[in-house]
């Protein structure tokens, strides 16, 4: 892995190579192919720090699948507003699919938990979540993922679609903020 890296005043540290996040991204296509091997899975990529996830995972899985997109902010700078709201909505038409919400991190859960109420209106037959990060320590409303890539401690973390006010998202790595000495 790269060495300490420095954004918006703040350094980070190496916390999880690419190495790892592209093995534990094939087990979760693997588990995803088995669970929904009879679905045909219309996986919604929540934008813009999901992308690079929801790319890989979508080729991982090997059985028919679709992908759509849907953009929602809810951080600034290093803390979560609490407040999600939808930029970008969802076109696609999900009654009776089998739907997976790819994100990022799961935080407080907040983000998560509005967009479920709002994908529920439209009569999914199930929504599934995949996550390639989890703050268990961090959550304060009832989100249950069914595929997480790695749980982490509540700490702030950049790099590999997580950014920092719109920077580090393109770094292979993932990085979490150094403890001050």
């Amino acid at each position: 892995m790269k060495h300490e890296v420095t954004y918006c005043g703040l350094t980070f540290e190496p916390y999880i190579s690419r190495d790892k996040i592209d093995a534990r991204i094939a087990e979760l296509g693997r588990a995803i192919s088995e669970d929904c091997r009879d679905k045909f899975p219309l996986l919604i990529c929540v934008l813009n720090g999901a992308f690079p996830f929801a790319s890989d995972l979508f080729r991982n899985i090997n059985i028919d699948a679709e992908i759509a997109f849907i953009r929602l902010k809810s951080y600034e700078g290093t803390t979560t507003t609490g407040l999600p709201k939808e930029v970008l909505g969802l076109s696609d038409d999900i009654k009776g699919r089998t739907v997976i919400v790819v994100e990022d991190i799961i935080d407080t859960g907040h983000t998560m938990h509005n967009l479920l109420n709002t994908l529920r209106e439209k009569e999914p037959a199930e929504i599934k979540i995949a996550t390639l990060l989890f703050k268990p320590e961090s959550l304060v409303r009832n989100i249950k993922p069914d595929y997480v890539g790695f749980e982490i401690p509540n700490k702030f973390i950049i790099g590999f679609g997580l950014d920092i006010d719109g920077h580090a998202r393109n770094l292979n790595d993932i990085y979490i903020l150094k403890d001050p000495e």
